[in-house]
């Protein structure tokens, strides 16, 4: 049985990964063949750092990526402090549940609810185009929030309610108190929740699509829009990057983690 549920596993990663491995490969392809290797060549990389639309869209995708993980994990930190402090578990529930709204719904039905929203809200201001950077910022933040609440929150559960209580008792203000004594211990929770918020909004597509303006394009839209005619293997060398980045970023936070938990 450990010997099959082994074999299963490593045939789980092996589909997973095998795609991304493949990718990586073909992106140091002489040729633009995607099932023939003709030579090793850094080529495409240097075509990349030559194609200036290529380096804004990537330039677009980072500032939104980055913008609204800081602020969905501020608000989300804020959200998920608010919902373990009330005293009613019924309104705590019903709060929840409506956190988890966003997630269960597909991206398809976000993006058009919030592009009508946007619509109807710049044409009642009279503004010139309804849709632009803040618009696409806004819906980021907006299905960012819940994956933060949701990361945060059980680090809250798991984190001690007494000793905010004695750090007060020794002379600490509410809000001193938790920035030495629950932040420390909330810390994993909101890196987590930042990590997954910047994720999602660095893969997100569908709801950018709805709610972007014409001068604003994040990668996935630019790939999208070359779709139509051809990707070419800059592409592949584009994603390479951003794939082995996040990789060696998951390592070092992992490790530094390991190293954390042993010298408590």
């Amino acid at each position: 049985m450990k010997t099959l549920s082994k074999i299963f596993t490593a045939l789980m990663f092996l589909f997973l990964y095998a795609p991304l491995l493949v990718m990586v490969f073909f992106s140091f392809n002489e040729s633009k063949s995607t099932s023939v290797f003709t030579g090793f060549s850094l080529k495409w990389y240097s075509e990349l750092l030559n194609s200036s639309d290529t380096i804004t869209a990537l330039k677009n995708t980072l500032i939104l990526a980055v913008l609204s993980a800081v602020i969905a994990t501020l608000l989300g930190t804020l959200a998920a402090v608010g919902i373990y402090n009330m005293r009613s578990k019924v309104w705590s529930s019903s709060i929840m549940s409506v956190t988890n709204i966003p997630m269960m719904n597909p991206d398809i039905v976000t993006g058009v609810s919030l592009m009508l929203l946007f619509v109807f809200v710049g044409r009642l201001i009279g503004a010139i185009t309804s849709l632009n950077f803040f618009t696409l910022l806004i819906a980021h933040i907006t299905f960012n929030l819940p994956y933060v609440i949701l990361n945060v929150l059980p680090k809250l559960n798991q984190t001690d309610p007494h000793l905010a209580e004695a750090a007060q008792d020794l002379g600490c203000t509410p809000i001193k108190s938790f920035f030495k004594v629950v932040l420390p211990a909330i810390y994993s929770g909101i890196l987590s929740g930042f990590l997954m918020a910047f994720t999602l909004s660095l893969d997100d597509f569908v709801i950018s699509y709805y709610t972007t303006g014409a001068d604003f394009q994040t990668l996935p839209l630019k790939i999208f829009s070359m779709t139509k005619k051809v990707v070419k293997p800059d592409m592949y060398a584009l994603s390479s990057v951003i794939f082995i980045t996040v990789l060696v970023l998951l390592l070092i936070i992992n490790i530094g983690q390991i190293r954390t938990r042993k010298s408590n």
